[in-house]
């Protein structure tokens, strides 16, 4: 455990993702009419997603988040059905607060949530998903500007929970490889506690720049051993989607599953596995949704952020060990909560 734990931030964040659930709302009442099909008679998600034109994505982002709201439920044969607080957004409800949602219904970025969630993404994608390779295309994380602007902007988030995160990972005199790194912090964080271990981070080359700067600050912090840390740190500039990955006893997946399409899951569970050498450690640092698929509302809120900006979403810890399972990995059943609604899983190769 930390000695002088700080306060969880998990407040700020939690109001800042609102406004993505808030979005959500406001297009399910006044755009999708969710609740006007729901009305009759409870349907599976299948079937109520056929009906208001949904593919897979946003109807893994938007039925869970209706769920965390308590609006919609799951009745005992998996189907959806409104809520008694959820009638209040029905037409047969008298009164009700349609009309009240309705103030909010040509905010652009409820109409554009709505656009989204019918799309699954936005309808222009010719400058790349938000910081997500779009295909055979140049990741956005080359340009060096906005690549500096982003991890920057992630620093603050990773000083805080890496020290958490680090002190959580399995202690080793081996190697750890932290996928898509970002500004490094989990991985110094990590080596600090473990003296005689070496890492790689592995990221977009204009990434790394930004991560060698801060890795030569962090070995000038004065804290024992820090100084240590940069000569036992590897920058490997590379695509974690198609380039080789270096083998490790310890992986480490934080905040990276998110980004990606569950059809982009699975090969990179199975990816990092093949990395593991006989032993190794898959570790996941995420938020993460209930094995039910109704909350939590934190993570909803998240999810609908990431659904607005990336690939993906967010994904229940059930998906994942699906996809370790897949992989040949041992699933562990251990889940370790860090802060601001993020946590810890791992699982073992055989």
């Amino acid at each position: 455990m930390l000695e002088n734990p700080q306060p969880d931030l998990a407040p700020i964040t939690r109001h800042l993702r609102a406004m993505f659930g808030s979005r959500l709302l406001i297009a399910a009442v006044h755009h999708l009419a969710v609740f006007e099909e729901l009305s009759n008679r409870p349907l599976s998600v299948a079937e109520l997603s056929h009906r208001i034109g949904l593919k897979e994505r946003p109807a893994a982002v938007l039925f869970p988040a209706l769920c965390a709201m308590n609006l919609l439920a799951y009745d005992e044969s998996g189907n959806l059905r409104i809520t008694e607080l959820g009638q209040y957004v029905t037409q047969k409800q008298v009164p009700n607060l349609i009309g009240y949602v309705g103030l909010e219904k040509n905010d652009p970025g409820a109409v554009e949530m709505a656009v989204r969630l019918k799309n699954d993404g936005p309808l222009d994608t010719t400058g790349g998903i938000s910081y997500v390779k779009e295909g055979d295309e140049p990741s956005p994380m080359d340009d060096a500007e906005l690549s500096r602007m982003f991890t920057l902007a992630l620093a603050g988030r990773a000083q805080k929970l890496s020290p958490i995160v680090a002190a959580n990972l399995s202690k080793s005199d081996g190697h750890l490889l932290d996928v898509a790194g970002g500004t490094g912090f989990y991985t110094f964080e990590w080596l600090l506690l473990n003296p005689k271990a070496t890492a790689t981070l592995l990221d977009r080359p204009a990434v790394l720049a930004v991560a060698a700067e801060l890795l030569e600050t962090f070995g000038k912090n004065g804290r024992p051993g820090a100084e240590t840390v940069q000569e036992r740190v590897t920058f490997h500039p590379g695509d974690m989607l198609t380039d080789d990955l270096p083998q490790t006893d310890i992986l480490l997946a934080a905040s990276l599953f998110h980004d990606w399409p569950t059809e982009t899951c699975q090969p990179l569970a199975d990816r990092f596995a093949a990395a593991l050498r006989p032993g190794g450690e898959l570790w996941v640092h995420d938020a993460f949704l209930n094995d039910e698929l109704d909350g939590p509302l934190a993570v909803t809120d998240y999810s609908a952020q990431l659904f607005w900006g990336t690939k993906g979403r967010c994904y229940s810890r059930r998906e994942y060990r699906a996809w370790f399972t897949k992989a040949g990995l041992e699933p562990t059943a251990e889940n370790i909560s860090t802060q601001m609604d993020y946590g810890l899983i791992w699982a073992k190769k055989r």
